[in-house]
């Protein structure tokens, strides 16, 4: 007989799941006190939530959000990060924190409803943010337009250039 406790655990997990972007199930198991701590300070500060879940109300929460497949990663010691926001964000932290540590490992990633497994962190760890991407696509369409608008003003340049040393001439033969 599941206890109120529980049953409010799986519904608040639930809804969670249900408004998350990015989801990184993670093993703990290795990280002292005073780690966890550090990586729960960076998650923070990167609107990240994150913290250990039992397997079993998790897999009742993944269920209640239509999240199958889950199953296999929910083994042994979990901890899960997750971004409201920007999926890739805990993917950097975790990047980052595992430069220095080498824990937590990554069993397993929800972005967007795909699964993917957590052999693929690093691919993902190294996609440029939403703004960077922005940034690049505007550069990108920003210079073939400098080109053009270099080109059809070349032309007219040359064109005036050419008229005002006709004009000089002009006015030097009378």
């Amino acid at each position: 007989m599941p206890n109120a406790k529980n049953i409010k655990y799986v519904e608040d997990l639930s809804e969670k799941l249900g408004r998350a972007k990015g989801v990184y199930l993670t093993d703990y198991l290795g990280l002292n006190v005073e780690d966890i701590t550090d990586l729960r300070r960076e998650f923070y500060a990167n609107d990240v939530e994150y913290m250990v879940a039992k397997n079993t109300l998790f897999k009742l929460a993944a269920k209640n959000s239509d999240l199958s497949g889950l199953d296999d990663y929910l083994n042994g010691s979990t901890a899960v990060a997750l971004s409201y926001e920007d999926p890739i964000s805990p993917a950097r932290v975790l990047k980052k924190f595992t430069n220095d540590h080498d824990l937590p490992k990554v069993k397993g990633i929800v972005i967007d409803g795909n699964i993917i497994d957590g052999s693929e962190f690093a691919h993902i760890a190294n996609l440029p943010s939403k703004d960077e991407s922005l940034a690049k696509f505007v550069a990108l369409l920003q210079s073939p337009l400098m080109k053009l608008i270099w080109a059809l003003k070349s032309p007219m340049s040359d064109m005036t250039n050419m008229l005002n040393n006709l004009k000089d001439e002009q006015s030097k033969k009378e």
